[in-house]
């Protein structure tokens, strides 16, 4: 049953030892050594007590690291994760314990057997957006309506790659009885396709966070008839044959030292061959596999390797139909990160079938 499925959600601390508060008074080099010493510190007073406290670490971190190139930019946000997760906000009642504070419904939806814990402050401004995201829906150029992203979930704020899985819908005149949609994440996928007239679309993720989402936010409407789900890695219990798989994979390699940061794009080196090995048994004899992809990890100089190029040319299973590519819009000028990449930066869109 779906409503068994645990969410996964950041978790509560109970501390045993008093923390070291921070406030507007508290020395903010002292408390840093603090963290670095691996002290945990809680945030008092007010809420932008921990804002302040996140820039100053922000601005310490920085004299460090140089945050040019990609690879500098990891090992930067690698050590702040590792520093700002020892900064604790309280929970009383499921709201915040510190004045002028943002209302978040996740604490009370999410924790509902907790009153009163403790949880990293970077977590709660993470839950405070999320609550914002879910709360008001976000429009996307290629759907009628509004996706409200359940927390931990991930969800596009670029469109190019769905804009160019738009265009291809509109011109697929194969046929439209069933779709699987590996890795549905927020559904924007599988939403495109039942609006294209596919009757049943099969969709399956690992995140427990997107099967339940979707379920609530599609209850008992048409849409939940046409949308079937399963908790589960790659096809989960989706044995028969269909006419279209579709699979928007992450698009760069793990790193082994990354610790699930970025883990919506990062890859296990196993990913491919186990998805191209269950697709070929899935896809129905003139069915077509289409896999959104970027060049993101080779302009980023993260790998050479291209895994769906390697597939076609050492694979033995499929074979290019075509692959379709749109470039990268700039990125917003509201973005802090050095992203000068993505002048290079393209989508793709490969169509494959049996080879």
């Amino acid at each position: 049953m779906i409503t068994d499925i645990r969410v996964n959600k950041p978790m509560p601390f109970f501390s045993e030892e008093p923390l070291i508060f921070f406030n507007r008074t508290t020395n903010v080099s002292l408390t840093i050594k603090a963290l670095e010493a691996g002290k945990p510190v809680l945030i008092s007073e007010f809420y932008n007590n921990g804002l302040d406290l996140l820039k100053a670490l922000h601005q310490y971190l920085k004299k460090q690291f140089p945050n040019q190139t990609f690879k500098e930019q990891r090992a930067y946000r690698i050590a702040y994760q590792k520093l700002s997760k020892l900064i604790y906000i309280e929970i009383v009642d499921h709201k915040l314990n510190v004045k002028k504070a943002p209302s978040i419904g996740w604490l009370l939806k999410l924790y509902p057997e907790h009153s009163s814990f403790l949880l990293p402050f970077t977590k709660v401004q993470g839950l405070n957006s999320a609550w914002q995201w879910y709360q008001n829906g976000m429009d996307l150029p290629v759907l009628r309506s509004k996706i409200h992203p359940y927390y931990g979930v991930y969800f596009p704020t670029r469109f190019d790659h769905l804009i160019l899985f738009d265009n291809w819908l509109k011109r697929y005149s194969g046929p439209k009885k069933s779709a699987i949609d590996v890795g549905i994440g927020s559904g924007v996928l599988a939403l495109q396709m039942v609006k294209f007239g596919f009757q049943k679309v099969f969709g399956t993720d690992t995140n427990p966070n997107a099967i339940v989402g979707l379920t609530e936010s599609m209850g008992d409407t048409k849409m939940s008839r046409k949308i079937e789900l399963d908790f589960a890695p790659l096809f989960g219990k989706w044995e028969k044959q269909t006419e279209l798989i579709v699979f928007n994979p992450p698009w760069l390699p793990a790193a082994h030292d990354l610790d699930k940061i970025d883990e919506a794009i990062s890859y296990p080196e196993t990913l491919f061959p186990d998805f191209f090995e269950a697709a070929k048994k899935r896809l129905l004899p003139d069915g077509k596999l289409v896999l959104i992809f970027s060049n993101l990890a080779q302009i980023t100089q993260v790998t050479e390797a291209h895994p769906i190029e390697k597939e076609l040319a050492e694979g033995g299973r499929f074979k290019l139909e075509q692959c379709l590519k749109r470039p990268v819009k700039a990125a917003s000028n509201q973005t802090k990160r050095d992203q000068n990449w993505r002048a290079a930066e393209e989508v793709e869109l490969w169509i494959l079938v049996h080879a």
